[in-house]
Order: C-alpha cells, then sequence, then structure tokens
C-alpha cells in the first residue's frame, strides 16, 4: 500500500518503503556485506578479556540476527525486490480503454492505483488522492461523496448523478458549459485488503438528450394544449385523467384543480352524458370508437355548449377497458344535419376519410379524383391525380382498367380484382368497382388489403404439408427403427465374438456405422416432425457451447475462424442438450458450406427480457424472458426468393449427393419441440445470422444444485445378472437381438409375441419376472394396455417400454401408473443392457 503522497509511475504509486523497492542487487550486497561486518565483530568481541564492555558483543549479534531475518523475508518473498507488478501493463492498457477517471483506494482512502484519465485530473494537485480526497473541498461533491463513502464502508456500490455548473472550480468543470458526471463507488473484494473502485463517468451526452426529449415532449403537450378541439382521458375506473387546456377553457374548469381533484366523468360530462359515454359493450380484444351529440354546460356561466365527441376505447382478451380517449369538437365546427334529415356534406366527408379501408373516386380515364387516407396509405403511387394504374404492378395494370371499364358500362354492379400494389413491401389488395348512378362517368373504388389473410393462407397451406410430411416421416421412421435395431443389434453381437485382426471385423463394422447414419437420418424425421424422444434437463448454454468448442473448431477447418461469446449471468434452458448441440452443429456446417473461401463464424449468447421480445416478432413469438443464441457468419448469404423455404424438408442448394435437405429441417423441429423459436435474417453477400430463442428457465432449489453441482466419474458397471425377464416384442428380427443379447449377459429370457401371449405366460409362470421388456405399438393389445391390465391384477412387475415412436405419444395414456421407464428404437447391444441394469436397480 502507498501513502497519498506517493509519486505516480505510469498510472501506479510507486510502493512505499519497506515492500521492497529499487535497491535491486546492491540492497542485497549491501544487506550480506552488514551482515558479515557484524558477525566478525561478534566473532572478535567474543575474546575480550574480561572487563572489557559486552554491550557491544550484544549489538553486533543483534544486527546480524536482523540481516538474517531480512535476508529470510526476502527469499520467503515477503519482501519484494524489483519496480511494478508484472499486470501493470494489461492494467494500465484496460483502464485506459474504459476511458473515464477512475481510481482504486484502500480502507483508509489511500489511492493504490489510478488510470491516466485520473492522473490528468489530478494534475494540479501533484500527488495522487482518492477521489473523496480530491473533490472534498467543492460545496457540490461533499455531501455526495460522503455518502458514497458511507455505502462502500458498508460493502455496497452506489452512484450519484451531479451537475457542475460552467466554470466552476472542480477538476471536471468546462469553461464553455456545465457538465453532468456519474460518480460510482465499489468495493472490491477478493484480496487480502479490501479495496475500493471509484470512477469518474461525463454522462453530459446522455442527460443532454434526456433533456432534449423532454423539451419536444412538452413542446407536443404544449400543441395538444392549445388545439383548437377539447381533449380528455378517462382510466378504466371513470377518473379523468388528463384534460387539455382548450377543454378546460370551454367549461370554465381550473386546469390545475381538475388535474388534482380526482374529477370523474360525470363531473365532466354530467350525468347522462357519461351513462352514455361509458355504455358500450365490452368487446374483448377489439376497440370501439364512437360518436355521440351532446350538450356541455361551462360552470362558471351556465352557458351551454352544443358538441360532438369522438370517443375511443379498447378491450383486452377479458374485456377490461384501457383508458379512453375523446376528443370534442363544437357542433357548428363538425357540421350540423341538413332539413329532411340528410347527412352534411361535412360529416359526409368525415366517415369517409375515417373508413379503415380504402375508397376512391374514379373517372373514365383511371385519374384518382378523390380519396381517403387508408387508400393514399395503400401504395405511394395511390393519390389524388394520379392514375390509379399505376398503383399496381405492371403485370396486372391491363386487367385493373378492364375491371374499372366493365365498373364504368354497368350501373349498381360490382366487379372485383385482385392486384399486388407497388410499395417498400408487397401487398395484395381486393379492389371492388362500381358505378352509382347512370349520369356519372365516374367509379367509386373500394379497397381492401388482404396481404395479412394471403399471408395466412400461405402460412396455414405450408403448416398442412409440412404436418403431412411429418406424419409420413413419422410412420417411416418407426419402420425403419424397427429394421435397423437387429442390424445394429446383431452387427454388436458379431463385433463382440471378434478381433480386430480379424478379416470380416472391418466389414461387420461398416454394417454398424452405415446402420448408424441410417438411424441417424431416422433420428432427423422424427426432428422434422417434431415426434423424436427429447430428454430435457437443466442447463446453461455457457458450459454446453464451451464443451462443443473443440468439436466446432474441427468441423469448420481451418479457414474459417470460430468465436464464442457469453452474456453475463445466463439465464437457464430446460433443453435436451445433445440435441441442441446437434442444433449449432448444423448451422455451423451450412455456415461452412457458405464459406468455401474463409470467413468467420459467431456463436454469441444473451439474455433477453420481455419488453425487448415484444419487437422480434410480435405476430410469432409471445413476450416472455428468454435466452438467445445467434449464430453468424459472413458467407454468401442466402437469397431472398429462397429464404422462405430453407424450412422445408428435402429442399436444398446444395449439389446433388451433397446433403439430404434435413439440416435446417431438423433444426426447425428441434427447436420448436423444445419450445423455442428459430429466426433467419440474411443479405446476399454480407452472411447470414440464425437467432434461436429459448425460454428462460427458473429452476427450484434443488434443480440450481444439481445444474451447478458436476457429475463425479462414474464407476465401472457390471452389466451382468441372473434375474427373470419377460420380452414381448411382435418383430421376430428385433427379438431374437434382445433374447440374444440378455441370455450372453446371463439372464433368464422368456419371449412373448403378443400382448396376450405375454399375459399367458405370466399366468402359466409360478416363479415370477423382475423386468419386463415390451414393444408399444402391437396388435390387439399394446404395450400400455398390458402394463395397465397388469396393474389392475396388483403386478407390480417394472416395465421397459421400447419404440420407433417418441415416448410422449404413449405416456399421456399412463397418467398415474409408475414403475416403467423407455427406451427408443434402434437401440445397441450396450444401450440395452445398461438400459436393464438402469430398470433393475432403479
Amino acid at each position: 500500500m502507498t501513502d497519498r503522497k506517493a509519486p505516480v509511475t505510469g498510472g501506479i504509486a510507486a510502493p512505499a518503503a519497506g515492500a521492497g523497492g529499487g535497491g535491486g542487487p546492491r540492497a542485497v550486497l549491501a544487506l550480506l556485506l552488514a551482515m558479515a561486518v557484524a558477525a566478525s565483530m561478534v566473532a572478535g568481541l567474543a575474546h575480550l578479556p574480561e572487563g572489557h564492555p559486552r554491550w557491544l558483543l550484544w549489538a553486533g549479534a543483534a544486527l546480524a540476527g536482523l540481516g538474517l531475518l531480512a535476508l529470510l523475508s526476502l527469499v520467503a518473498g515477503f519482501i519484494r525486490l524489483g519496480g511494478e507488478r508484472n499486470d501493470r501493463a494489461f492494467l494500465d492498457a484496460l483502464t485506459a480503454a474504459i476511458g473515464h477517471p477512475l481510481v482504486v483506494t484502500d480502507a483508509a482512502g489511500r489511492a493504490v492505483y489510478a488510470n491516466a484519465a485520473y492522473e490528468a485530473l489530478t494534475a494540479r494537485a501533484g500527488r495522487l488522492v482518492g477521489m473523496d480526497v480530491l473533490f472534498a473541498p467543492y460545496a457540490e461533491f461533499s455531501a455526495p461523496v460522503y455518502q458514497l463513502a458511507q455505502a462502500v464502508n458498508e460493502g455496497r456500490s452506489d452512484s450519484r448523478e451531479l451537475r457542475v455548473a460552467q466554470g466552476a472550480a472542480a477538476p471536471c468543470a468546462r469553461p464553455d458549459r456545465p457538465v453532468w458526471v456519474k460518480l460510482t463507488a465499489t468495493p472490491v473484494a477478493g484480496g487480502k485488503t479490501p479495496l475500493r473502485l471509484w470512477q469518474l463517468e461525463d454522462i453530459s451526452e446522455d442527460r443532454a438528450r434526456q433533456e432534449q426529449a423532454f423539451a419536444r415532449l412538452q413542446f407536443i403537450i404544449t400543441y395538444l394544449d392549445n388545439a383548437p378541439a377539447g381533449f380528455f382521458s378517462t382510466l378504466s375506473d371513470g377518473q379523468v385523467d388528463y384534460i387539455n387546456a382548450t377543454l378546460a377553457q370551454w367549461l370554465g374548469i381550473d386546469l390545475t384543480e381538475a388535474q388534482n381533484a380526482g374529477m370523474k366523468l360525470p363531473d365532466l360530462l354530467g350525468e347522462q352524458a357519461a351513462r352514455l359515454v361509458s355504455g358500450v359493450a365490452p368487446k374483448p380484444g377489439t376497440a370501439v370508437t364512437e360518436s355521440f351529440g351532446i350538450d356541455l354546460r361551462n360552470n362558471s356561466t351556465g352557458k351551454l355548449i352544443p358538441v360532438q365527441l369522438i370517443h375511443h376505447v379498447e378491450f383486452d382478451a377479458e374485456g377490461q377497458p384501457s383508458p379512453s380517449r375523446t376528443i370534442v369538437v363544437p357542433r357548428h365546427l363538425a357540421g350540423t344535419s341538413a332539413a329532411g334529415g340528410e347527412i352534411s356534406a361535412p360529416r359526409l366527408s368525415r366517415f369517409i376519410n375515417n373508413a379503415p379501408i380504402g375508397i376512391a373516386e374514379i373517372d373514365k380515364d383511371g385519374i384518382v379524383r378523390m380519396a381517403n387516407g387508408a387508400f393514399i396509405e395503400l401504395s405511394p403511387k395511390a393519390r389524388r391525380g394520379s392514375e390509379l394504374s399505376a398503383a399496381v404492378v405492371a403485370s396486372e395494370r391491363a386487367s385493373l382498367l378492364q375491371a374499372l371499364s366493365t365498373a364504368l358500362r354497368n350501373e349498381g354492379s360490382l366487379h372485383q380484382i385482385e392486384a399486388n400494389v407497388e410499395g417498400t413491401s408487397p401487398r395484395n389488395v381486393l379492389f371492388t368497382f362500381t358505378r352509382l348512378a347512370p349520369e356519372d362517368d365516374t367509379a367509386v373504388v373500394f379497397a381492401v388489403d388482404k396481404t395479412e389473410n394471403k399471408s395466412l393462407e400461405v402460412q396455414l397451406a405450408q403448416s398442412q404439408k409440412l404436418m403431412a410430411v411429418g406424419q409420413l416421416a413419422s410412420g417411416i421412421a418407426h419402420d425403419f427403427n424397427n429394421v435397423l435395431t437387429p442390424i445394429i443389434g446383431f452387427a454388436d453381437l458379431l463385433l463382440a465374438k471378434m478381433r480386430p485382426t480379424d478379416p470380416a471385423f472391418a466389414d461387420v463394422m461398416n454394417i454398424k456405422q452405415n446402420a448408424n447414419r441410417a438411424a441417424n437420418l431416422v433420428r432427423q424425421l422424427l426432428a422434422f416432425s417434431r415426434k423424436q424422444t427429447l430428454q430435457p434437463k437443466v442447463h446453461v448454454l455457457t458450459e454446453a457451447l464451451s464443451d462443443l468448442g473443440n468439436l466446432l473448431g474441427r468441423v469448420l477447418g481451418e479457414k474459417v475462424s470460430l468465436k464464442i461469446n457469453h452474456d453475463r449471468e445466463l439465464g437457464l434452458v430446460m433443453v435436451d442438450i445433445h440435441q441442441f448441440e446437434q442444433v449449432i452443429i448444423n448451422l455451423a456446417v451450412n455456415a461452412r458450406d457458405a464459406m468455401p473461401n474463409g470467413g468467420a463464424l459467431t456463436v454469441r449468447t444473451y439474455n433477453v427480457g420481455v419488453e425487448e421480445s415484444r419487437s422480434i416478432m410480435p405476430s410469432l413469438m409471445p413476450p416472455g424472458e428468454y435466452v438467445a443464441c445467434e449464430v453468424q457468419d459472413t458467407g454468401s448469404g442466402i437469397p431472398p426468393e429462397i429464404r422462405d423455404k430453407i424450412w422445408e424438408p428435402f429442399f436444398s442448394t446444395k449439389d446433388v449427393g451433397k446433403g439430404t435437405g434435413l439440416g435446417l429441417s431438423t433444426v426447425y423441429g428441434i427447436v420448436k419441440q423444445t419450445g423455442g423459436f428459430i429466426f433467419c435474417d440474411s443479405e446476399v453477400g454480407k452472411g447470414t445470422t440464425f437467432r434461436i430463442y429459448l425460454p428462460r428457465y427458473y429452476p427450484k432449489k434443488a434443480e440450481e444444485a444439481a445444474v451447478e453441482e458436476k457429475p463425479a466419474e462414474a464407476p465401472k458397471r457390471d452389466y451382468t445378472g441372473k434375474e427373470r425377464i419377460l420380452l414381448v416384442e411382435d418383430e421376430d428380427a428385433v427379438r431374437a437381438f434382445a433374447l440374444r443379447a440378455l441370455t450372453s449377459r446371463g439372464y433368464t429370457v422368456v419371449e412373448a409375441d403378443s400382448g396376450e401371449s405375454a399375459i399367458e405366460k405370466i399366468d402359466m409362470d409360478d416363479r415370477g419376472f423382475d423386468l419386463i421388456i415390451s414393444d408399444v405399438v402391437m396388435p390387439e393389445m399394446d404395450g400400455p394396455t398390458l402394463l395397465r391390465e397388469l396393474r389392475k391384477r396388483g403386478n407390480e412387475t417394472k416395465f421397459v417400454f421400447v419404440s420407433g415412436y417418441p415416448g410422449e405419444q404413449f405416456e399421456q395414456d399412463l397418467e398415474g401408473h409408475s414403475g416403467y421407464s423407455f427406451m427408443p428404437k434402434p437401440f445397441s447391444l450396450k444401450q440395452l443392457v445398461e438400459k436393464v441394469k438402469e430398470a433393475m436397480e432403479g
């Protein structure tokens, strides 16, 4: 530690005396020489005759002892020679990158480290001092610095924001403008001595933006207050939340009292008008806009003011109203009904302009003579005085003009045509033409935007197609699993009897490897159809991706660099980590293929809050807390015309034989089955980014302990046994393999080819079974039905179900039953004996 007068060198306070120093080898030599002189004095004085002074002997001995103690401390490291620590340059570079001044002090307030920015701030002081000492003389800093010092002494981090006046005496002041600073104090734990980190950050730009935003808001409020129409807003309980100055003036209300007195709607409009306005029936999930003609009364003069109210209220999904907004327009400005009950032109104009669909008047030449706001919003080219045909794409203009011509020749009939309009985003619009009167040489067109409906139709068709393919894939996968199980199993049995030097060993190994490839393809089909068997557990993606880093490096090769970045305090997720690793590997392989000349792949994880999630894809992903995993490459990108097809099964842009087209569809299926969402952003020539959003999981304390606890290395287990097993399987090949595998491990196995046969075997057996292994899908009596029947009879024998279908499909039928586990097909010899041993011991 240093005192406050310690010199500053490169941002680090120089060591104080006694903590090592600049003596180096010369100090050691001087220490040894002093010890030698002291030892010589002791040796010489030891032979002095009686009567000579003996205090010299004791002084020499003490000097020699002190020198020896200092030398031992030097060797042990309690005293260090040399100047700065090895990591000083790193600290200087790190704190320089931070930019704003910072200083580290000890418990007594003495500065032990400062960056260059803080040194510049303390240049006038001529010495390195703590931030509390530096700013203590200035009144605006004294109270905040004291409060921060108290907080950090209690082990708490705290901060204060201060405004330093222009030209003030404080070191951080500016002569040309005031400065906003943020002063932060943070306790630093982990060392032998408690330290405090003080930071001074200039936040003037942030404050300036806030003040500008506030000024803009005040400007807008001023506009609303002085608008030529009245305006008020009410809460769901009928309390008036806001009144503009215009309406307050009309009604003779003191604006300040109205805002603070808790005014109710009847106090503002009167009882009758309040009932009229609030008498709308709740419509869950919709908004209602209504217009009322009423008379308001001026509280000061008692004069009635005829007005038109335009009242708007929205209802949530439960039918509860949100705060309403109401515009108040004097009736002489709103327009009155003419004699005979005819609607006035101003009111009719308001009806048209506020219609939710586009309405326009088109003359015989196809020129837009009149159009409301909804029509103009359809396309940048849909303007008054422009040609209607210019608003649609070139290929559909002739059909549009033909429909207009037909409408002009036929009074009263409707002629409809769908067309795509020009604009920044494609829109599909239904145009309806009609001629109102024979003397008119114009037609009225009603335009309804059907883009969202078309999109929903496409999504529905796509969903139905994927569902059909998924069902087909699931059925095929089940049959394939029944075929692959004996292939893999008998290959394992052969390999167990062979030596690696056997000529047929390589052939059998090739059979097994290709069978495993086929099994992997089947898993991809099941993943696409979202019917694979997942084993989700609580995980932190940070650890999972760290373990995957080495494998990704080998997958990407030397031309592609890999970067993995993680957010701090990443949330937990409930996933099957092996399937999620397959997702990342598939995306990495696609990224590598998109970067044949090399590039960079970045995998990033971060937390997503509820508010942030609302803006991601509100139509597809509900708001909530998510953990995001982003995979970004610098490859060739995906063209827009095929971007919507990448999730389809068997769609591939690779050459024939270089891909199955199941990679991204598998990724999509795994993510969706996990309960997450995946989106793709791509730009041709710049790269592609896949963003995966998994729901954040908040576990119980027991689960948190399980996540933090690292699993111990499992000891080798004995997979032999003497128990009796009933094997129920309708596939002969699968049953034959399982029989061979289990009997070779010492088990006694009884076979049954159906559920009925299994019950007969159990009824005829007088010894009982320790375990029943049953297929799920069998004719007549399936596996779950067999379990329920045995439980009714009081038979509590443990079950292991096997199936090519996922376990979730039958587990719902066994709700309330226990004592069973599941093993998916295809399974190997090792997986079978491990599952049997696990079931026996479970």
